[in-house]
């Protein structure tokens, strides 16, 4: 197989191409499942090693795409299936599996049991970073054919010969491809609940036709707003929250978005007119300067890393009613959430969309608020 993983300095011998059958742990965050090779440098249980294309359960032969003798753990692909899962399916795209293209991770993997491991990730990694256990059932959204076509939006590499492709997992290397089953036919729909909103081409807008709607209601649900609350929206994008919240608390009170996204900002006082104030700037930046008062609602859309501590402690500081967290990652959200509850904010409601089925992405939404002197 030809790779060209990301760099890192070598620890010894490579033991890329080299094959071993295993018996498949449990999923890990990131699109595979954990399993172990017997091998005398890493101990008596067996050299770590993140598995693509397998199950929980299952046996399988794999071949090392990553790895050298001195890494405390290696990558590699399932590139034969000896007991197969009963969650197993054929891949519906011709181009998913071992040493093709890297934008799917669960293909192999009927939709139900997709979301299943989804939920299992929530769960370990809320465990594991804030030592919380919580139920996940990882929900479906409207707008998907059966788990495919539902990008509205879709990169593909252009190829020399005038074809297109896509890269392989951890590579540069491109696989020419005929369609991408997960594209949607339809452009996006800059519209939530009859209200149009604008966006830069190419500017951030969700993907998964279905997912405005949904997020829009998830965070009006949890936050409850009443007429006379004030708003923070921070990563505010083009306004998509701070439009529905600022409309619920009325014409009165104080309304802000924030985002470092000159062009999106633009766009956002477009949508939101003079009701709520568009801060242009890194969020922890402008809430290091500005708007310190109270405020009563909080929602935040952080980028893949989260939001950090001291986006946290500045939203503390403003000892709002109510926290809404949307998450596309539920390892930095987990992070977030300890760091919360070092400041009094516990976790109180958790839901999880299938936002980006055939993938290991999913969605959270959280709510966040003060803990009382009989919560804990």
């Amino acid at each position: 197989m030809s790779r060209h993983p990301r760099a890192r300095r070598a620890r010894g011998r490579s033991r890329v191409g080299e094959r071993f059958t295993v018996e498949v742990g449990g999923v890990a965050h990131g699109g595979h499942c954990v399993a172990r090779v017997a091998d005398g440098d890493s101990g008596e249980d067996g050299r770590v090693v993140f598995v693509r294309h397998a199950l929980p359960g299952e046996s399988v032969e794999i071949v090392v795409t990553e790895g050298t003798e001195g890494d405390r753990f290696w990558r590699a692909d399932a590139v034969a299936v000896l007991t197969a899962s009963p969650d197993r399916v054929d891949a519906p795209c011709p181009y998913a599996g071992p040493d093709a293209c890297g934008g799917c991770d669960f293909q192999h993997v009927a939709l139900p049991a997709q979301r299943d491991l989804k939920a299992a990730v929530v769960r370990e990694q809320l465990a594991r970073l804030a030592r919380l256990e919580v139920d996940v059932d990882v929900e479906a959204v409207p707008g998907d054919d059966q788990g495919l076509h539902w990008r509205t939006r879709q990169r593909y590499v252009a190829l020399p010969d005038g074809r297109i492709g896509m890269r392989k997992h951890r590579s540069h290397e491109v696989v020419p491809v005929d369609e991408c089953l997960l594209e949607s036919a339809e452009p996006p729909r800059h519209e939530v609940r009859g209200r149009a909103f604008s966006v830069a081409d190419g500017g951030f807008w969700q993907v998964h036709p279905g997912a405005p709607e949904v997020l829009v209601a998830t965070v009006l649900d949890l936050l409850a707003p009443q007429p006379g609350e004030s708003v923070l929206d921070l990563y505010a994008g083009v306004g998509l929250f701070a439009a529905f919240l600022a409309e619920a608390a009325g014409p009165g009170p104080r309304a802000v978005a924030v985002e470092a996204d000159r062009e999106a900002c633009r766009h956002a006082r477009l949508n939101l007119g003079d009701r709520v104030e568009v801060a242009t700037g890194p969020v922890d930046r402008v809430l290091a300067t500005a708007y310190d008062e109270p405020f009563d609602l909080v929602v935040l859309d952080p980028p893949r890393e989260g939001a950090r501590r001291a986006v946290v402690e500045q939203v503390v500081d403003r000892a709002p009613r109510a926290v809404a967290y949307v998450a596309c990652d539920p390892a930095a959200l987990a992070r977030d959430v300890a760091i919360f509850a070092e400041h009094g904010y516990g976790l109180r409601t958790l839901r999880a969309f299938d936002l980006f089925p055939m993938t290991h992405h999913v969605e959270c939404v959280a709510l966040l608020t003060k803990t009382g002197p009989d919560l804990r």
